[in-house]
């Protein structure tokens, strides 16, 4: 059994602007890789990702796979907050007024040559090949071996407290290459990765992170499409032991797929632990608070605020526009 790690561009492109870089990353059971690299477009992508693949492989990609919500977010990017909030991870809401679908459009290439989209209530088959969504901050705080106790880290964008670009370029750098280090834990636990089996990701280990946003971003790229493919091998030989479906509640689309996050979780993030509530009798049904806000309202608002925490203009009318939602959402409540 091989796994595959897919960091999708979401946006496909268009005649007058290619699409964004595609971090791809291919290893075997053992954590050794096979292959890495990068690709522009869903096609190119598709075309590396089955060329590599064989029955038994599992496939976690990072983008979002199954939507059918005209509009807010899903209910595993609403358990992502949930779940993992106290970590300072949230998750974007993904709804068909976005056009973003680059992962739709994915699932529909790799569901034509045979592969299997999986939600997570079965373990990995040895006659298919599976692959899922993921999402690398759950990856990163819900598996211990991180060490990621308390927040997440910041490698994504830029850190707002800091007073200027140059100052944030340098510790998103550093939070960077202080993570690289960390992934050199996974040679010795399993599942294993050892990024120096490979000269393209032994490059994240012996050069330290760019500062330019273009060549930082391509080394990002790279970098979740390994922690993609890791999650894989944790989903593969591990199952529900290490990993916990979000949005499993949430209604099927008309084949029957579930729109659901597979994401690793330490005990207190599962539901019934120290942070997670309890579930709802079913999922996307807007629930009252008090007041005129709904429970779904409410948290659509709330997540969208802590996501714009991971978007580099934290400064922008959009990320205003996101805490003035909250607030409206929040003045719906009624005292209780």
């Amino acid at each position: 059994m091989n796994y595959i790690g897919v960091d999708l561009a979401w946006g496909e492109g268009t005649a007058t602007r290619a699409a964004n870089e595609t971090g791809l990353v291919h290893i075997d059971e053992a954590g050794t890789v096979l292959d890495a690299g990068w690709a522009r477009g869903i096609g190119a992508v598709a075309d590396w990702v089955i060329a590599r693949c064989a029955p038994g492989d599992v496939i976690a990609i990072d983008a979002p796979l199954v939507i059918e919500n005209a509009t807010g977010m899903r209910e595993c990017e609403r358990e992502v907050a949930q779940r993992y909030g106290q970590w300072r991870v949230a998750a974007n809401p993904s709804n068909l007024g976005r056009p973003i679908l680059g992962g739709v459009t994915l699932r529909r290439r790799l569901e034509a040559a045979g592969f299997f989209y999986t939600d997570g209530s079965a373990p990995p088959l040895p006659h298919q090949v599976q692959f899922f969504e993921c999402y690398p901050y759950t990856t990163l705080v819900g598996a211990a071996e991180f060490g990621y106790d308390t927040e997440r880290p910041r490698y994504k964008r830029f850190n707002p407290a800091l007073p200027t670009p140059a100052a944030r370029r340098d510790f998103r750098a550093a939070e960077c290459d202080e993570l690289l280090r960390r992934m050199l834990r996974l040679n010795d636990v399993r599942p294993a990765l050892d990024l120096r089996s490979h000269p393209v990701t032994a490059a994240l280990i012996d050069e330290r992170s760019p500062l330019k946003d273009t060549a930082y971003k391509h080394r990002e790229d790279l970098l979740d499409a390994a922690l993609c493919a890791w999650t894989a091998a944790l989903w593969g030989q591990f199952g529900l032991e290490r990993c916990q479906i979000l949005g499993e509640r949430d209604a099927p689309d008309a084949d029957g797929r579930i729109p659901v996050i597979i994401a690793p979780a330490r005990l207190e993030q599962r539901p019934g632990g120290r942070v997670a509530p309890a579930k709802r009798p079913r999922a996307g049904a807007p629930r009252p608070v008090g007041g005129t806000t709904t429970m779904t309202e409410l948290l659509t608002a709330a997540a969208t605020v802590l996501a714009r925490d991971h978007v580099e203009d934290q400064d922008t009318a959009a990320c205003d526009a996101a805490r003035q939602d909250l607030l409206a959402a929040i003045a719906g409540l009624k005292t209780i």
